[in-house]
């Protein structure tokens, strides 16, 4: 049992890795979330293309926002004004759909989130294209549709009568046919054209060491500030790699458009001492992998640490983690405690594919 899940792990590591190498493939991704029962915008909408974000409205500001500087370079004041207006009825319909589903699952208060992701992905390679829409109510899948059979697919019972009504009709899921794999491709393609040169740019990650105190069984591996997103960390013992005792944390999004990454690696303190444990990161940014040595992480308790290492580092670690528990903090909220995953799917801007969402409201999407 236990070599079988090692095997598959290296599976999935080699995989991975080829993609990482690789990295020719696109996104572009539209996240709507509504929340209720919270002191939270009431309804937010991210637009991403290649994992990073373009696009951002929420009820608080009531105005759609470039993100970037070669989108806001590219799309004028009316593509904006135009944006604004979509995100305000969705964010109506948003708010009739919440209550729609909070009747459907007997609930009257509380804190509940309502999630609509979908998008599209190309490969620069072979030209192959993936699209997809999902739906998700406080952290779990609530209908999805199949873009092979043109169905929807509901896994509770208190959406077969969303996925009945969309179902009965024909020219809706046609529709959402055609943007999926026509004019959310089409968008991809002019955003690429637009920002191409910053979103194939290449940094290369910052990586830390670190641990709370010297007897904590948890040591973090900390990767920050790289692009592009796909970034790999392993752990290696005495030269071999370890698949168990780690957890690996979700890519999280930096201010500066950049990315950050964690691994934790969790064995008692004497098999620190008595084995060479050492973090492997690998990324397209870097012509050898980056290898740090365990004995040389830093103790954060009392801003102390194995090597020496001066307090500023150790303050910039410690910033570092504020930041990340903020921003685990806010995807925990809006997504339910989800993270649906990976890549990750949205509304793209200036389209003509007629949407619905959980209730009876529908409305046209560009």
């Amino acid at each position: 049992m236990c070599r079988c899940s090692a095997v598959i792990k290296t599976l999935i590591f080699l995989i991975f890795y080829l993609n990482l190498s690789s990295a020719v493939t696109h996104t572009l991704q539209y996240v709507y979330t509504g929340v209720t029962g919270i002191n939270f915008p009431e309804f937010t909408l991210v637009g991403q293309v290649d994992g990073q974000e373009i696009e951002y409205y929420d009820s608080n500001i009531k105005k759609a926002i470039p993100k970037t500087e070669w989108i806001q370079k590219h799309e004028g004041e009316d593509y904006w004004n135009n944006e604004t207006q979509k995100s305000q009825e969705w964010q109506e319909i948003f708010k009739v759909d919440m209550e729609t589903l909070m009747g459907r699952f007997n609930q009257t208060k509380g804190v509940h989130t309502l999630q609509w992701m979908y998008g599209c992905e190309l490969n620069d390679d072979d030209g192959t294209i993936r699209g997809y829409e999902q739906h998700g109510y406080d952290g779990e899948d609530y209908i999805s549709f199949d873009l092979e059979t043109l169905t929807w697919i509901a896994p509770t019972p208190q959406a077969v009568e969303t996925r009945d009504k969309w179902d009965s009709n024909s020219c809706y899921n046609k529709n959402k046919e055609n943007y999926l794999k026509n004019t959310c491709v089409e968008m991809l393609k002019k955003h690429l054209s637009y920002g191409r040169e910053t979103l194939e740019r290449k940094v290369r990650p910052e990586v830390s060491l670190f641990q709370k105190e010297a007897t904590s069984p948890e040591v973090v591996c900390h990767a920050t500030g790289f692009l592009p997103e796909a970034v790999m960390i392993t752990w290696q013992k005495d030269g071999e790699d370890v698949h168990e005792d780690v957890e690996l944390r979700e890519t999280l999004h930096n201010q500066d458009g950049s990315f950050q990454k964690r691994s934790i690696l969790k064995v008692p303190a004497e098999e620190l001492q008595k084995h060479n444990y050492t973090c492997v990161v690998q990324h397209s940014s870097l012509e050898k992998d980056i290898v740090l040595n365990v004995s040389y992480r830093q103790i954060l308790k009392g801003q102390r640490n194995t090597d020496g290492a001066p307090s500023a580092i150790i303050a910039a670690v410690v910033a570092a983690l504020v930041v990340l528990v903020a921003l685990i903090i806010f995807i925990a909220v809006v997504v339910g405690i989800v993270i649906w995953k990976r890549n990750s799917g949205f509304t793209p801007v200036a389209q003509n594919s007629a949407q619905a969402s959980e209730g009876d409201s529908s409305s046209n999407n560009s």
